[in-house]
């Protein structure tokens, strides 16, 4: 019994560890495009917020808009081959609504931010053997032997009412 817990407490911090990496590499692939991230890994009731970003339209390959825009990001960071499609299958309408909620709560403490236009963009990536990947981007994680890739930025990915 101790040694399956073990094993399970290894598999959490393994997941979570991947989580935080996948978020870092998305985090500065959008400063790359012209964006400025506002806030990483925000808290409320209704859960976490990846990372919270604006755009002013520098970048062709996310905003055309001359305007600034507010998107919240959700990142899912999965091991190559995974059954949901690198984290797809993960933002079912649950998942949305606790997003977008969270969001509310975000604009209503940081009313600075509430005039913008919102949305809800995903950011997946994929862990997997060094120097195998192609995508957005890559970093090599050396303690670990492997490379995180972003293989897609899904601009706009759902609907936040």
């Amino acid at each position: 019994m101790a040694r399956r817990n073990a094993d399970s407490n290894d598999r959490l911090e393994a997941a979570q560890r991947l989580g935080e990496l996948g978020e870092a590499l998305v985090a500065d692939w959008l400063r790359q495009q012209g964006w400025r991230v506002v806030a990483q890994r925000w808290h409320c009731r209704w859960g976490e917020l990846d990372i919270i970003a604006m755009a002013f339209g520098r970048s062709e390959t996310i905003a055309s808009d001359p305007d600034p825009n507010l998107a919240f990001v959700e990142v899912k960071s999965r091991r190559q081959g995974s059954l949901d499609r690198i984290g797809r299958l993960a933002i079912t309408p649950q998942k949305q609504q606790k997003l977008w909620r969270s969001a509310e709560v975000f604009l209503a403490q940081m009313p600075q931010y509430a005039e913008l236009p919102c949305r809800f963009d995903v950011a997946l990536v994929e862990q997997g053997p060094l120097g195998r990947s192609t995508g957005l981007m890559q970093r090599a994680i050396a303690d670990g032997g492997y490379t995180l890739t972003l293989v897609d930025y899904i601009v706009n990915a759902f609907d936040g009412s």
